[in-house]
């Protein structure tokens, strides 16, 4: 066994992971795992840089994972960067920030190396499970990008493209400084156009339509099955593994563009942090079955972060 401490910051937020890891079993055992929105990527697309309040907020996460890290007394730590922090023109100032308080330097990954943690963390515990068939379509939909791979036992191809919740939100559905409430059709259609022009680009490189499993990761995926489930409140465990059907993501979606931020805000299940920005995701998921022909989505609780921990384990 082996101790490991992941860190994934990403464009909405930042994660932690301490677990065991067995190598020889192919188990990883959660001790600790937690998700704090940060909102890092705020304006990034719009400035090219990080704002000062945003690079606040993941500081003081960092503070609360370094008191964990060392309550569990972790071996091993990796933290993991992506992409608000690989777009901005002043990240020295936040690589510096995580050195001080965590003691490693954040790793600016490349969109191919998350793509590979992120197969990893959702397929590694799929294998033997025969009623999914392979090749597997794994989809990440973060913030600022959005991650394809497909593969069997390993990666075949991957690809990540600029586009993803919190980047399209602010790209289409802000006006005046405020996400418009319920956005227009042409903002949606604008949105739509730049998200099938990212599958197209997608698909140059990852035969999307050659999967036979979908498996969908992070927090638009899980918060879509949450309010498919109508769960009263977030259920990691209900969730993991769960099955939305295409038509069920398309009513969601479709209730989503048309909802105002109260009516969101009053899902149960729907992280606060998220509220603004999880019909831009949806929209996301959509229009990736939609493209592929994926009947149905398996979601999985366990994506890059677990990644991340097996890299070091």
């Amino acid at each position: 066994m082996t101790r490991v401490a992941a860190v994934d910051c990403g464009t909405n937020s930042i994660r932690l992971l301490v677990a065991d890891a067995d190598p020889a079993t192919g188990e990883l055992t959660d001790l600790d795992r937690r998700m704090t929105i940060v909102r890092l990527g705020q304006g990034v697309d719009r400035t090219g840089r990080l704002a000062p309040e945003a690079l606040e907020r993941t500081f003081a996460a960092c503070r609360e994972y370094a008191g964990v890290i060392k309550a569990h007394g972790a071996e091993r730590l990796r933290f993991v960067a992506t992409s608000a922090s690989r777009d901005a023109e002043n990240r020295d100032d936040f690589v510096r920030g995580v050195l001080d308080i965590l003691g490693v330097e954040p790793e600016v990954i490349s969109g191919d190396q998350e793509a590979e943690f992120s197969f990893t963390g959702a397929t590694r515990e799929l294998a033997g499970r025969d009623h999914l068939d392979k090749p597997y379509l794994v989809v990440d939909i973060g913030g600022g990008s959005t991650e394809f791979v497909v593969g069997d036992d390993h990666v075949r191809a991957a690809r990540s493209v600029d586009v993803g919740c919190v980047r399209m939100t602010e790209r289409h559905l802000v006006r005046d400084g405020a996400v418009t409430d319920p956005p227009t059709a042409e903002q949606v259609a604008a949105m739509r156009a730049d998200i099938e022009a990212a599958l197209d680009l997608a698909e140059r490189t990852v035969p999307l339509r050659e999967a036979r499993t979908l498996v969908g990761l992070a927090g638009s995926v899980t918060s879509v099955s949450a309010i498919a489930q109508e769960l009263p409140r977030y259920d990691s465990a209900a969730i993991h593994h769960s099955r939305v059907s295409r038509d069920r993501v398309r009513e969601i979606t479709d209730w989503l563009l048309a909802s105002t931020h109260a009516e969101r805000a009053a899902v149960p299940s729907l992280h606060p942090g998220r509220v603004d920005v999880i019909a831009a995701g949806a929209l996301t998921l959509l229009s990736i079955m939609e493209r592929t022909g994926a009947e149905e989505v398996v979601v999985s609780e366990h994506d890059i972060l677990d990644g991340i921990a097996w890299s070091i384990a």
